[in-house]
């Protein structure tokens, strides 16, 4: 069939009448889309990123100054910190203990007496202490 089908077939009529009008393709319909809606959809589109990008800009300028005042304010109180360190070093000094202990009234302990708590046995000598209170804790 695919042979036979491809055969010229003879014309039946050699009339201009009897002969069927040739088809050809029609050129499409011009479309008339309205413009003004896409270029308004364009502008709106670069506006809003060019607002965001700015929007962003700022807030990224903004975190840097928050940032920068905030290093500014932990280096104040890093070094307010090595200042109490260094006061507190110096009030556990030997000396300051002695002399605090000393305005309070306190004086020097002699050998210290244990107790061992399995048995309850006393190791050593228990004594007062001795000295002369200070005059300033009487």
């Amino acid at each position: 069939m695919g042979s036979a089908a491809l055969a010229v077939q003879p014309e039946v009529a050699t009339s201009p009448e009897a002969r069927r009008p040739r088809l050809r393709l029609a050129p499409p319909m011009p479309v008339a889309a309205p413009r003004t809606p896409f270029v308004l959809l364009i502008v709106l589109v670069v506006v809003a990123g060019v607002l965001g990008i700015l929007v962003l800009n700022t807030k990224i300028a903004e975190s840097g100054i928050q940032l920068t005042d905030l290093k500014r304010q932990q280096a104040q109180l890093d070094l307010r910190e090595q200042q109490i360190t260094q006061e507190i070093t110096e009030a556990e000094s030997p000396g300051r203990l002695e002399a605090a202990a000393k305005r309070l009234g306190l004086v020097p302990a002699g050998s210290p007496a244990f107790i061992r708590l399995p048995d309850g046995k006393i190791i050593g000598v228990p004594q007062p202490a001795t000295g002369k209170p200070s005059i300033t804790s009487q």
